[in-house]
């Protein structure tokens, strides 16, 4: 009788440790689907609740293993728990992934803007790539060498407006530029009136203050300070093109989507990662923009910068 009792256990051990490492596989999931819904929560102590914001739309990398993990255990409480991450993520972020609503009609106007990367060996050929893509208005921020930047794109953009390392060309006349502090202490944005075929269009090329692990604080004030600047300004047709060095999902981007629409989310697909170009995991770069209507929206990889270009088009 003995005997067959330990026989029983023993040969019940094995399901016991399945159902016990499907219950951990179960926990991990229903953590994953609660960070999903509420990064947010998170508290921003030293710049914590901006990265994982950042980082929300990647936690869908952590399903595949678990789903893994459920099938190999043949734990149905396990599979059945890695659905409600998946579920959550879809709803969150599967929408990116389908064909825009927008994009009927051609372009008015068709923008880019482009961090060159400070110290770019060749920034003429980095800006002539953007060039090639057929945009009217090209922002650039970290324009180190404005002279050799000038020889690749002043024949197709005669016209030319720079606020330290910002800078705008146009193809069309820009009737008015100045600086704009965003709280750096100097300008590193600037603020131009284009004079396009369609009637004026004010153009913004920013690049906010950096960001680092712990150290967000310059950057989340000089968001702070574009978005009170972008809501006292009375124009109508108005974009916003730079590098925020932060991604839409980040709680301190909040100030901003109240004021503008962001051209990606509205007529671009995938999330148009652009940060670390070789292989992008975020999206600092953005196209913002209020009354007009999209009709494209994408990134460019572009030789000899650390960011990839963004680009977007626009009807009035």
């Amino acid at each position: 009788m003995t005997g067959q009792m330990v026989d029983e256990r023993a040969a019940g051990d094995p399901a016991g440790r399945r159902d016990r490492r499907g219950l951990l596989i179960a926990t991990l999931a229903l953590l994953l689907a609660v960070l999903l819904v509420g990064h947010r929560a998170v508290p921003n102590v030293h710049g914590l609740g901006s990265l994982v914001d950042s980082a929300t739309p990647l936690l869908g990398l952590g399903v595949p293993p678990l789903l893994l993990a459920a099938a190999l255990r043949r734990s149905r409480r396990a599979l059945l728990a890695v659905a409600l991450p998946t579920v959550v993520w879809v709803a969150l972020f599967g929408g990116a992934w389908l064909p825009p609503a927008a994009g009927a009609g051609p372009a008015s106007v068709r923008v880019a803007s482009q961090n060159l990367r400070s110290g770019n060996p060749d920034p003429a050929a980095t800006v002539g790539a953007v060039a090639e893509a057929g945009a009217d208005l090209i922002g650039l921020q970290e324009v180190d060498d404005g002279d050799r930047v000038g020889t690749a794109l002043d024949r197709r953009y005669p016209h030319r407006a720079a606020a330290s390392t910002v800078a705008l060309w146009s193809r069309w006349p820009i009737r008015d530029s100045h600086g704009v502090d965003t709280g750096l202490g100097w300008d590193r944005a600037l603020r131009a009136v284009v004079a396009a075929p369609g009637g004026d269009l004010v153009v913004y090329v920013v690049h906010l203050g950096s960001a680092r692990a712990g150290h967000t604080a310059t950057r989340d004030e000089t968001l702070a300070a574009l978005a009170a600047t972008v809501r006292a300004d009375p124009a109508s047709r108005l974009v916003v093109l730079g590098d925020l060095n932060t991604a839409s999902t980040d709680r301190v981007f909040v100030p901003l989507t109240r004021l503008l629409h962001d051209a990606q989310a509205d007529a671009g697909q995938g999330f148009g990662f652009t940060w670390p170009a070789e292989l992008p995991v975020t999206r600092p770069d953005h196209v913002l923009y209020r009354g007009l209507t999209p009709t494209a929206a994408g990134v460019l990889h572009t030789p000899d910068s650390d960011h990839r270009a963004v680009t977007a088009g626009f009807r009035w």
